[in-house]
C-alpha cells in the first residue's frame, strides 16, 4: 500500500472499521471532527459516544440483535469487547456504562500503533485512496453536501431520532418506585414507578398538549418508528402508552401483589448506577415542558434532570441504488459507507456494518477473496438489506429475523424458532473464514 486507508468519523462503525483493517495490519487515519465541532448529539470528545446505556439492546440470541452482538464477539469486534468490559445490569440487556465505555473505544483506537487520529472536519471525500465514510447520521451539512454532489443519484432521505431524559438516582422517590426486572427475569435492575388510572390519565392529557421544541421540518410522519417520541405516540390513542414504554405487564408491585394501571420504568445509565434514564421517553418537547410534566410521574416529583430528551435529524442514503454488500459505491469501489448513514439503524448494526466494511476493504488490499456473509447471518442480512435493489421504499432498518430465510421446518414458539435462526446462523458462521 502506498498510504494508508481513509476513515472518516470516530464513532462505532468508524472505530469497528479503523479496527478491523488495523488488526490485519492495514495502516489507518481516522479523522474525527471532534472537539473542534460537535453534532446535537454530542456530549464528550471520546469516540464511540451511546445516547443511553442501553443503546446497545438486548443480549440475548432469541433476539435478532442479540445474535449480530454474538456474530460480532466472534469477529473481535472492538466495540463489543469494550461494551462487555463495560457491561452494568439490565436484565436481558447489553447495558453499559456509557463514559467507561466510550473511553475504552477511545483508548484502544489511539493507541493502536497502525491507527494515525487526525482532528477537525473533513468536508470533502479524498480523491485518492480508499476511503470508509462513517461519518453518522448527523454528518456535516460540508460533507454531506460533498457527498450529495459527488453521487448525485444517492438519493439522500432523512428520518428524526430522540434522546431519552436522565434523572438522579437519589432525586427518585423510592417510596413511591420500586425495583423489578419483568416477569422477574433476570436481577431486579430497573426501577419501576407506577401510576394509578387517575393518575395516568392526568399525566397523558399533559403529555399530548405539551408545547414542543422547534425542529426545522419536523413532521410526525417522518420519526422513525423505533425511536418515537413519547408524546408522538402518546397522540395515537389514550391507552398507547399502557402497550408501549409505560406497560405494566410482569411488574407486579409488591405493596399491592398487583400490576399497576402503568409504570414508567427507569434504566442504570452508569455503573455506579447514580444516574437512571426513563425508558422509551424519546422526546423533542421543550425542556421546561418536560421538567413540568415528567414530574407528573408520583416517583418522580422531584427529579433532578441531569439531561432533558433532545431532538435531532437523522440523514441516510438510498443505499440500494448506490452501495453492494460489502459497503462498496457500486460506481466508485475504493469508497465505502458505513454506519447509520447507509440505512442501518442502531448503534450495534452500525457498528456491524463498519465491522464488514473494514473487513471486507482488509482482505481485499491483501489480496485474498471476500466474505460473502449469507443471509442466514445477523451481519449478511444487514448486508444484503442495504443492497437489495428490489427494495423500492427503503427506510432504515434494525436487525430482524424476518430479514433472514425461514428455517424450513416448524418449530413450537416464537422464542424457540428464534433461538433455533441465532443456532443456524452462528454456526454458518464458524464455518467461514473471516481472518
Amino acid at each position: 500500500m502506498s498510504h494508508p486507508v481513509t476513515v472518516i468519523g470516530g464513532g462505532l462503525a468508524g472505530c469497528e472499521a479503523a479496527w478491523q483493517l488495523a488488526k490485519r495490519g492495514i495502516p489507518v487515519t481516522l479523522h474525527e471532527m471532534k472537539p473542534a465541532k460537535r453534532t446535537p448529539a454530542h456530549h464528550t470528545d471520546l469516540f464511540g459516544e451511546l445516547v443511553c446505556s442501553n443503546s446497545l439492546r438486548s443480549d440475548q440470541l432469541e433476539n435478532a440483535v442479540g445474535l449480530l452482538k454474538e456474530e460480532m464477539r466472534r469477529l473481535d469486534s472492538l466495540i463489543l469487547r469494550c461494551a462487555d468490559t463495560h457491561r452494568v445490569a439490565a436484565g436481558g440487556a447489553l447495558a453499559v456504562d456509557r463514559l467507561g465505555f466510550a473511553q475504552a473505544v477511545t483508548d484502544a483506537i489511539r493507541s493502536h500503533p497502525l491507527i494515525e487520529v487526525v482532528e477537525g472536519e473533513v468536508t470533502a471525500i479524498p480523491e485518492e485512496g480508499e476511503v470508509i465514510v462513517a461519518s453518522g447520521p448527523l454528518t456535516s451539512d460540508a460533507l454531506a453536501e460533498a457527498i450529495a454532489q459527488r453521487y448525485p443519484q444517492s438519493g439522500y432521505l432523512h428520518f428524526y431520532d430522540a434522546a431519552a431524559p436522565l434523572v438522579t438516582f437519589e432525586s427518585v422517590d423510592m417510596e413511591s418506585a420500586y425495583f423489578a426486572s419483568r416477569y422477574d427475569k433476570g436481577t431486579p435492575d430497573y426501577i419501576n414507578c407506577p401510576m394509578t388510572q387517575e393518575e395516568y390519565l392526568d399525566f397523558w392529557k399533559e403529555l399530548c398538549a405539551a408545547k414542543e421544541a422547534g425542529v426545522h421540518g419536523f413532521e410526525d410522519k417522518n420519526v422513525f418508528e423505533g425511536c418515537m417520541p413519547v408524546e408522538v405516540m402518546a397522540r395515537r390513542g389514550e391507552q398507547t402508552l399502557c402497550y408501549g414504554p409505560l406497560k405494566p405487564r410482569g411488574l407486579k408491585d409488591p405493596k399491592t401483589g398487583k400490576e399497576p394501571f402503568a409504570v414508567v420504568q427507569l434504566r442504570r445509565d452508569n455503573s455506579d448506577g447514580t444516574i437512571y434514564n426513563l425508558v422509551g421517553f424519546q422526546t423533542h418537547l421543550t425542556w421546561p415542558e418536560q421538567k413540568r410534566v415528567f414530574s407528573m410521574i408520583p416517583a418522580l416529583k422531584n427529579a433532578e434532570f441531569l439531561r432533558y430528551g433532545v431532538m435531532h435529524r437523522n440523514t441516510y442514503l438510498d443505499s440500494p441504488r448506490m452501495l453492494d454488500r460489502y459497503y462498496r459505491v457500486k460506481a466508485e469501489p475504493r469508497i465505502l459507507f458505513a454506519g447509520q448513514v447507509t440505512g442501518v439503524e442502531g448503534y450495534v448494526e452500525s457498528a456491524a456494518s463498519g465491522c464488514l466494511a473494514g473487513l471486507e476493504l482488509a482482505r481485499r488490499l491483501l489480496g485474498r477473496r471476500p466474505v460473502d456473509f449469507p443471509q442466514e447471518t445477523a451481519i449478511g442480512a444487514l448486508a444484503l438489506y442495504i443492497s437489495n435493489e428490489s427494495v423500492t421504499n427503503f427506510q432504515p432498518m434494525n436487525v430482524n429475523f424476518g430479514i433472514m430465510p425461514p428455517l424450513g421446518y416448524r418449530v413450537k414458539g416464537k422464542r424457540n424458532k428464534n433461538a433455533e435462526l441465532s443456532k443456524r446462523g452462528l454456526e454458518i458462521l464458524d464455518t467461514l473464514d473471516v481472518e
